[in-house]
């Protein structure tokens, strides 16, 4: 019962702190409103006995990822951001990616719990490492150079903004 009362209370924390994101004019709210949705799934993790996940979660991209949006916040120029045209009324592709949502929605409403059916070989058995230990063996053999794909995009993002930023000082 309790944990069917807190994934609810997650999601609508992750819901919430997403729909408030988009919404929002300022961007610290925008910024602070994200930050609740990454404590939501962070808590969604938590949820779903992955503490390792729940961890990296709150460290990284709460603690992280969030201080370096803020940094950049800082730096753009908000007063020039707000003065331009914010939306390029593209509202043919919104409603066009709106009924698709809908239909899938209503597909698997439709199909009920048969569209979920997993096949039973797909489902790997129960190694005797942990949550840490598989999803670093996952990292570090499978997906290793989208790993270091994405770190070096990450560091070219970081000094490419500090380079923009610098020429506007």
């Amino acid at each position: 019962m309790i944990d069917t009362v807190l994934f609810y209370a997650f999601a609508l924390l992750v819901l919430g702190g997403g729909l408030a994101t988009i919404t929002l004019r300022n961007a610290v709210h925008c910024a602070i409103a994200l930050i609740v949705s990454l404590l939501g799934v962070a808590g969604l993790y938590l949820l779903q006995q992955a503490e390792f996940l729940f961890a990296v979660q709150i460290v990284l991209y709460v603690g992280g990822i969030m201080l370096l949006f803020l940094f950049v916040i800082m730096l753009v120029n908000l007063d020039q951001a707000a003065r331009e045209r914010q939306f390029n009324r593209q509202w043919v592709v919104a409603v066009t990616a709106v009924a698709v949502v809908a239909a899938e929605i209503g597909y698997f409403l439709w199909r009920g719990k048969a569209a979920f059916h997993i096949a039973e070989n797909a489902l790997s058995p129960a190694s005797a490492l942990g949550n840490t230990e598989q999803i670093a063996d996952s990292l570090f053999s499978e997906y290793l150079l989208p790993f270091e794909i994405a770190s070096l995009l990450l560091l070219v993002a970081v000094v490419g903004s500090v380079v923009m930023a610098k020429k506007r000082i």
